[in-house]
């Protein structure tokens, strides 16, 4: 079986894929202060937990944005799975043509997020992924990466104004009954909630004008389904669109 991992500033998500179906899948917190041995702890209680054991993983494919992570998840596949993972990065075969001033500076989720969706959707397509940040990325009808746009997170805007506001109450964040609140609590997720739709809608929209192209806008990531029931901006949401592209990296790299 294929081990896929993404490794983002909040999450690590881990797939486990049986050719081309994902059979398992988990979220674990990233946190740059685990050792090796407490993740390989970790990640076998998880197989465990569904009747595996580690040694059904044949190979391993990751992506990471955490820099000092690298080092981490590349010593714990060795001792745990016998191997190195492949890392998706400078040098990696994608397929996809990054139209971008300088490639390397482009996150490898975002790449891994844009050959999963124009696999599937060959078409000119805008990615978001509200991650830690929020990332918008366009793909041409031709399966080129042209570029995006990067957003502060939900959970990064939220915690900006709970910590600097003073008077503010930490809240959850969900819809709240109106957009025009009745008191402090529906007042912020309001702001937080609809103030974020509103960022969506309009980069959406500032997207569309500069492509020269028709676009079907898909989402990924923790909130997305959250966000795409309250706009009609989002046309997809596809929760494990960064596992697939981590598959579709990994044939893309044998032999």
């Amino acid at each position: 079986m294929l081990l896929v991992i993404d490794i983002g500033n909040t999450n690590i998500v881990l797939g486990l894929y049986r050719e081309d179906a994902l059979v398992q899948h988990w979220r674990i917190g990233t946190s740059k202060s685990r050792t090796v041995d407490e993740y390989g702890m970790l990640i076998e209680a998880l197989f465990r937990n569904r009747g595996l054991e580690l040694a059904v993983v044949d190979d391993v494919i990751a992506s990471c944005v955490v820099p000092p992570m690298q080092p981490v998840i590349d010593e714990l596949c060795r001792s745990y799975f016998g191997h190195s993972p492949r890392m998706v990065g400078p040098g990696t075969k994608t397929g996809m043509p990054i139209q971008y001033d300088n490639p390397k500076e482009v996150g490898a989720d975002r790449i891994v997020n844009a050959v999963a969706a124009f696999e599937k959707y060959r078409s000119g397509l805008c990615v978001i992924d509200f991650g830690t940040a929020t990332t918008f990325d366009v793909i041409s009808p031709k399966g080129q990466y042209l570029g995006g746009a990067i957003c502060p997170g939900i959970g990064i805007s939220a915690e900006a104004l709970f910590s600097r506001a003073s008077k503010l109450p930490r809240v959850e964040f969900s819809r709240p009954p109106q957009v025009v609140a009745k008191n402090t609590v529906h007042s912020m997720q309001a702001g937080i909630f609809w103030g974020y739709v509103g960022l969506v809608e309009g980069l959406v929209q500032r997207i569309r004008r500069e492509a020269d192209f028709p676009l079907r806008v898909v989402a990924t990531g923790g909130l997305a389904g959250a966000i795409a029931e309250a706009t009609d901006a989002i046309e997809e949401v596809d929760p494990f669109l960064t596992l697939e592209g981590l598959r579709i990296i990994h044939l893309r790299n044998l032999g």
